[in-house]
């Protein structure tokens, strides 16, 4: 298994790292923490999980351990696969989601795009006491309006969203958030949402 990859960032996007690793080019999945820890980042190291599937190998890519560790405890909750993960992972950092399982705030969870009443239960049910006992360790400003409108809703659409309702959440979002709120922050609001 390839537990990390080191290199140049060759490729950025809210939802895509290319990793060029000595000539070999690495595509991960990444979530907006990720994206907004290594936004102003040429290089760097992302820890790494590989999803075996019978139609796809997908590489997903995180910015730090406690990102991987929540991954890998989310996806071993029945019902939740790996691009709700990335969608939870998108929505909420890591410490958050720990917080609301071990508290058993299904109103916090069932925020989270894909995350509805029964998800929500499951999740506290099945994570609370490893959450409980093993804790996790645990913004960009872009200067154009329109660019930022753009990224977020691309960063949307990669996340499996459609381009129509993507396009509505971003315009809801932007009317809502600060002048100079980040990239991140507008698609995490946005998430919320929809």
């Amino acid at each position: 298994m390839i537990a990390f990859v080191r290199g140049h960032f060759a490729v950025k996007t809210p939802a895509r790292i290319v990793v060029d690793v000595n000539g070999v080019g690495y595509e991960l999945q990444v979530s907006l923490n990720t994206y907004a820890a290594i936004s102003n980042k040429d290089s760097g190291q992302l820890f790494t999980y590989l999803h075996i599937t019978e139609n796809a190998q997908t590489l997903f890519g995180f910015a730090e351990l406690a990102e991987k560790e929540m991954f890998l405890h989310l996806i071993s909750v029945s019902g939740v696969g790996a691009a709700t993960a990335r969608m939870m992972l998108s929505g909420m950092r890591p410490d958050e989601i720990a917080r609301a399982i071990v508290q058993g705030n299904t109103k916090q969870l069932e925020g989270i795009k894909g995350i509805g009443k029964k998800s929500a239960e499951r999740l506290i049910v099945e994570l609370r006491d490893t959450l409980g006992k093993h804790p996790l360790d645990s913004a960009v400003s872009v200067a154009g309006i329109q660019t930022i409108d753009a990224d977020a809703v691309t960063a949307l659409v990669a996340l499996g969203i459609g381009r129509a309702m993507a396009e509505q959440a971003i315009k809801k979002t932007m009317a809502t958030v600060a002048e100079k709120a980040s990239l991140e922050d507008i698609i995490k609001q946005a998430l919320k949402n929809l």
